[in-house]
């Protein structure tokens, strides 16, 4: 099987990707030092695929160390990056620990894919890149400098780089695709694995099932005074069991294609959805409701975003086909699995 080095591969969107990386013909090589998740993400794993990954507790901004990794595993096919702090009112708390993590383990991954001649990467990006969208949905088309955010500044550098090595004679067999998420959610049906975040989460669906089960107090809709129709917050939602077959269909789709390839997709269902529409949503799939208040608005959140998806669609052949419904259905199961487990 070819080897996928997966750096975060014990984290939310890291850990459905091996799965569906695995289900695809593939072995998923774990890269993860457990600051931002578990190891019972990696049995989940081993639960869903019928084996145990392999998997290294390594910090990819430890060059050494990603070195011995690379060295252990022989030829890699390529490179699955999700490895970085995610928050973006923790990016605006702590900007200089943001720029520290996320471009530094970029740049150690890459140069380390050099050394070893690995010439295929997928990269998470995000679409904190396009800050406030001046048109909806957001193309791959629009200004993608525009965030609002430490956080989303540092998806903008990590960006550019993968841009300029594609560019420069070090990467000119480099294939690269940089995958721009509108706002995961759900777990894998099996409930095996799911979004575990350490502390108070920082998304909404994972605050969302934690409350319902009693976890946490009342959820903080942050902002109802936004000009949308109920006057919260509008995101588009996929479900993260899409958005992995998605990094896989990226993976698939560069291999015949000639290098230096750098190329940018939107990965969404196109569909937007409101704060207190994911509440009421929640409510409807699972009969249980959800305690919640009306807070002020937070640093570095836009009023509406939501993805312009023709391009995955046309060009990856990718489309989501999965519901919010369907999302939080299975968050639901995946807190229910946990009975009644919370990391303080």
């Amino acid at each position: 099987m070819k080897k996928v080095i997966v750096t975060g591969g014990a984290g939310f969107i890291g850990s459905h990707t091996c799965v569906e990386l695995a289900a695809a013909g593939y072995e998923p090589i774990i890269v993860d030092d457990l600051r931002n998740s578990q190891e019972r993400a990696v049995h989940g794993i081993a639960r869903i695929i019928g084996r145990m990954p392999r998997w290294h507790l390594v910090d990819c901004t430890d060059e050494a160390a990603m070195e011995r990794v690379f060295a252990q595993e022989g030829h890699v096919h390529g490179v699955m990056h999700f490895a970085a702090h995610k928050s973006v009112p923790g990016s605006v708390d702590d900007p200089v620990e943001y720029y520290r993590n996320n471009i530094r383990s970029m740049v150690v991954v890459v140069r380390t894919m050099q050394r070893h001649e690995v010439r295929r990467i997928v990269f998470s990006s995000s679409c904190t890149v396009y800050g406030e969208p001046a048109v909806l949905p957001v193309s791959e088309a629009q200004p993608d400098r525009n965030a609002t955010s430490p956080y989303g500044f540092t998806k903008v550098a990590c960006e550019q780089l993968l841009r300029d090595v594609s560019a420069s004679p070090a990467g000119r067999e480099l294939r690269s695709v940089l995958l721009r998420y509108f706002n995961p959610v759900g777990a894998h049906p099996s409930a095996h694995i799911g979004e575990l975040p350490l502390g108070v989460p920082n998304n909404l669906v994972p605050f969302v099932t934690q409350a319902a089960a009693g976890l946490r107090p009342a959820v903080t809709v942050f902002g109802d005074d936004y000009g949308t129709p109920d006057g919260s917050c509008i995101r588009d939602y996929i479900h993260v069991v899409d958005l992995a077959r998605a990094h896989v269909a990226a993976l698939d789709w560069m291999e015949p294609r000639p290098a230096p390839l750098c190329e940018v997709f939107n990965i969404g269902t196109g569909v937007g959805h409101s704060v207190l529409e994911v509440l009421r949503t929640f409510t409807e799939a699972t009969g249980v409701d959800v305690p919640f208040m009306v807070g002020p608005r937070r640093k570095g959140d836009v009023p509406v975003v939501y993805a312009d998806t023709r391009k995955s669609s046309a060009v990856l052949g990718w489309t989501s086909g999965l519901t919010l419904r369907d999302a939080l259905r299975d968050a639901w199961r995946w807190q229910c699995s946990l009975k009644e487990e919370v990391v303080q």
